[in-house]
């Protein structure tokens, strides 16, 4: 039976901030793809509306179950992700160098994006029912890292480094959270930085390098790896204090600007709104932000702080990812802005993941 509780302990907040963020997000990709080169491709901007009401509807899926269901199940959503990655390297549609997307009829999806979730999942129920007051050590991390480098390492193999990057980094931050012994996080710092140095020379393609070299110069290769960075850098200094105004940014009209509905759709907003409109995009990602974390302080249960850490760190991690990205604070790489990049599979997940959060919200006063 329906209880009418749920309703008083709504969080309307977060769900205002959904909806809000959204729309900033399908006005931004109605300007990219209404400008220039781009006007042959106005059906990106309503295939996004159709994700955005299809999210709509996969958020009120997550906030009307418990979410302590998901502590239950936590192993077989976890397996489900790792079968999903696999049929991606076995089936997968390929586009741009990258085989990334599954083909389900019409409508193509991007497992890895799911998987952030079943990852938060499952570290979650591993970590609330493996407390230890002093800290994890490293044989006590030993099955979460293996449960994090499975997928890690099927996402690289797309390749997707910056999903894969952020997997890790997500999956960090939880472990962070719950403790680490200083021992442990010293050797665990210094064996990072040796697995850097063997995926440089093993590992990364040649375009994942000239990425990172870019971002250490972008005037090395002006026309060629450091365009992106130096044209996202004038598209947001021409927006200066006030912008351009909408619909009249010269970068995204001229095409300048590439990727601007994906990865470089932030700098399309900061031509048009300047540093003013692009100051309150971000704060309200800050107040997103703040929000999730008193969400997981306020709650009761265990599992659901957790599960609400990961989210909160998923959020934190792509927003300040993409940003720093366009601004040249970070070397480029494909992590798109959440609620406000052109991608099915990326506000779905967002969607979902703030439903957990208000699911987790609405729930976190009853001790049923």
């Amino acid at each position: 039976m329906f209880d009418r509780r749920f309703v008083q302990y709504f969080d309307w907040g977060l769900f205002a901030l959904a909806v809000i963020l959204g729309s900033i997000g399908l006005a931004t990709l109605y300007s990219v793809v209404n400008a220039g080169a781009l006007a042959p491709q106005k059906t990106l901007f309503f295939k996004q509306l159709i994700w955005f009401c299809a999210g709509l509807v996969l958020m009120i899926i997550s906030f009307v179950f418990n979410y302590r269901f998901l502590d239950r199940w936590a192993q077989p959503i976890y397996i489900i992700c790792i079968l999903m990655l696999i049929a991606v390297l076995l089936f997968g549609k390929s586009a741009g160098g990258s085989q990334r997307w599954l083909a389900l009829g019409p409508i193509s999806f991007q497992p890895s994006e799911i998987v952030k979730l079943g990852v938060i999942i499952v570290l979650a129920r591993y970590f609330s029912k493996n407390a230890y007051t002093r800290g994890f050590t490293l044989r006590r991390l030993a099955r979460p890292l293996i449960l994090v480098l499975i997928p890690f390492a099927l996402i690289v193999r797309q390749p997707d480094l910056g999903t894969a990057v952020l997997v890790l980094i997500i999956a960090g931050s939880i472990t962070l959270y719950v403790k680490i012994e200083r021992r442990s996080l010293i050797y665990i710092f210094g064996c990072g930085g040796l697995s850097f140095l063997m995926a440089w020379f093993f590992l990364l393609k040649e375009y994942q390098k000239q990425r990172i070299l870019t971002f250490l110069n972008p005037d090395r290769d002006p026309l060629g790896a450091g365009y992106h960075i130096i044209q996202s850098k004038i598209a947001i200094g021409s927006g200066m204090i006030s912008g351009k105004g909408f619909l009249k940014g010269t970068q995204n009209a001229l095409s300048f600007l590439p990727e601007q509905h994906t990865d470089f759709i932030f700098s399309v907003f900061a031509e048009e709104w300047g540093f003013m409109g692009s100051s309150i995009l971000i704060l309200l990602f800050l107040l997103l932000i703040v929000w999730a974390l008193n969400v997981a302080y306020s709650c009761r249960d265990p599992f659901g702080t957790l599960m609400a850490v990961g989210i909160t760190a998923m959020i934190f991690w792509q927003v300040t990812i993409n940003i720093g990205m366009v601004m040249g604070l970070m070397p480029v790489v494909g992590v798109p802005l959440p609620f406000v990049s052109y991608g099915g599979s990326s506000i779905a997940t967002i969607m979902i993941a703030i439903g957990l959060l208000i699911n987790i919200s609405m729930r976190r006063y009853l001790l049923e």
